[in-house]
């Protein structure tokens, strides 16, 4: 677990990830994460859109079940 605060910035607030976090994430400063609520409200940080591996996942069903449709529409 890593204990971080939370501070003013302008009219913001922001926390500060340390050099282990970003290391444990897998990103530098300047990297774009994202931030996920939980069904029990926490908040979870991913270093990449959570989204894409579901949304990649249901693109590759679709093509397999396609399969043959694909293929001809793309030799026309």
């Amino acid at each position: 677990m890593f204990k971080t605060k939370i501070r003013k910035v302008g009219n913001s607030a922001a926390i500060t990830i340390s050099a282990d976090m970003l290391a444990v994430l897998g990103v530098n400063e300047g990297d774009t994460v994202y931030v996920t609520r939980s069904d029990d409200n926490s908040l979870k940080i991913h270093a990449h859109d959570p989204a894409v591996p579901d949304a990649l996942s249901k693109a590759e069903v679709v093509m397999d079940e396609s399969h043959t449709m694909l293929q001809e529409l793309s030799l026309r």
